[in-house]
C-alpha cells in the first residue's frame, strides 16, 4: 500500500516574511501535495494572534481529514500551541512522550498508531511527531529519551515506525549519531526547508524503521509554500507491504 506523509511547521499560520496570519495559505500549501497523513508543529489554539482559532479542527475540516489529534505544549497568557496529527486513516492509542529538558521550553512528542486499510488487508503504523529544542545538547537528550521511551520499548523491530517533525537539526547530526544506531533510516534525505523563502537549512526530517519502504521525498517549493510559514512542507512517499 502506498501513502504520503507530510511534516510541516506551520508557524501558527503566520507568514515567514509578511508576518500576516492567513490560515488559507497553510491549507493551500498542504492541499497542493495531497498527503494522506499530516504531522504539524506550532499549531495554535485560542491565541489572539490567530483569532483564537482552534487550528487543528479548521485545518482538518478544510483538508477533509476525518481523524485528528492535538497535543498542546506551550501555554501562553491566552491560549496555547503545540503539535497535531491529521489523517485519512484511523488514529488510536494516542500517547504523549515528555521531552522537556529543565530550564528549557516545554517539549513533547505526540505518538499515535495509524491503521492503514488496503482493499483486502490493513496494517498498523506507529507515528511520532516531534518538535525538538534549539540547543544541540537539548536535542541529543530529547532523541535519547524518545528512543528509550515506553512507547518505543513496546514496538517490535520490524513494526513500521515513522518519526517526523521540526528537528532543528542545523548540522544534520541526529540521524548519524542517534537514529541510525537505533535502526532508523533517514527517509527524507537532506531536503532544505528553512527559511521558506530561500531554504538553506534542512531543519525538518523524517525517519523510518521496520517493514516499510521509502519511495521518494521532496520539499514543496510552491509560491504559496514560500509565503505561508517560515518552513516549507516536507513530503515523503512510502510503501507499506501488505500481508
Amino acid at each position: 500500500m502506498q501513502f504520503r506523509i507530510l511534516t510541516y511547521n506551520i508557524h501558527k499560520g503566520i507568514g515567514g516574511v509578511d508576518r500576516r496570519y492567513r490560515l488559507d495559505r497553510t491549507i493551500a500549501a498542504i492541499r497542493h501535495v495531497v498527503p494522506d497523513i499530516i504531522m504539524l508543529q506550532e499549531v495554535d489554539e485560542g491565541v489572539p494572534r490567530s483569532r483564537r482559532h482552534r487550528q487543528v479542527d479548521l485545518l482538518a475540516d478544510a483538508l477533509k481529514m476525518r481523524y485528528r489529534v492535538y497535543q498542546p505544549n506551550v501555554t501562553l497568557q491566552t491560549g496555547r500551541y503545540g503539535n497535531a496529527i491529521l489523517s485519512r486513516f484511523p488514529l488510536a492509542d494516542i500517547r504523549d512522550i515528555d521531552l522537556t529538558i529543565p530550564m528549557k521550553k516545554r517539549r513533547r512528542a505526540l505518538a499515535a498508531h495509524c491503521r492503514l486499510r488496503g482493499e483486502q488487508h490493513s496494517r498498523t503504523l506507529l507515528l511520532i511527531n516531534v518538535h525538538l529544542g534549539l540547543a544541540g545538547f537539548e536535542r541529543t537528550m530529547q532523541v535519547r529519551r524518545l528512543l528509550n521511551s515506553d512507547v518505543m520499548a513496546r514496538v517490535y523491530r520490524r513494526t513500521p515506525v515513522v518519526i517526523a517533525g521540526d528537528c532543528n537539526d542545523v548540522w544534520g547530526t541526529l540521524g548519524r549519531r542517534l537514529f541510525r544506531p537505533a535502526g532508523f533510516r533517514i527517509a527524507s534525505g537532506e531536503k532544505k526547508t528553512f527559511p521558506a523563502v530561500l531554504p538553506v537549512r534542512a531543519l525538518d526530517r523524517v525517519f523510518c524503521r521496520g517493514d516499510i519502504e521509502v519511495r521518494s521525498s521532496f520539499a514543496s517549493r510552491t509560491a504559496t509554500a514560500r509565503q505561508a510559514s517560515d518552513h516549507q512542507p516536507l513530503i515523503v512517499d512510502f510503501t507499506l507491504p501488505m500481508p
